[in-house]
């Protein structure tokens, strides 16, 4: 329901830097830019803009991660926001109301951060 392109799952990758760009590659080869990565502190936090194909750079909404050591684990939190910069109409947003939106988008979100412990672990 998410997804960054209509073409989606792609490749997702970041360049590891401040500055670098969150992109999805394609089956195709095409390379969607995501968003940029406005906050690189490896182990302990990761920020960056992120949007969907038809959402406007200005339209753009921050995600903010942190990294916390749990004993043989790591705890992440993650913080979706800005998303009042998108109208209600939009697309991204399926026509869901605010609460029930933003509870369908953190149900997305656990089930990203799964798959990631899956590719990493």
């Amino acid at each position: 329901m998410f997804r960054f392109t209509p073409r989606s799952p792609g490749r997702l990758a970041f360049e590891p830097r401040l500055g670098g760009r969150f992109t999805e590659t394609l089956a195709d080869g095409k390379v969607f830019e995501i968003g940029r990565i406005t906050a690189w502190e490896p182990g302990a936090r990761l920020a960056f803009t992120c949007r969907q194909v038809g959402i406007a750079p200005d339209q753009a909404t921050q995600v903010d991660v942190h990294f916390e050591p749990i004993d043989a684990e790591t705890r992440r939190t993650v913080e979706h926001r800005g998303w009042d910069r998108a109208p209600q109409q939009h697309a991204a947003r399926h026509g869901f109301r605010d609460a029930v939106f933003l509870q369908r988008r953190g149900e997305w979100w656990q089930v990203l951060l799964r798959s990631f412990r899956a590719g990493v672990g």
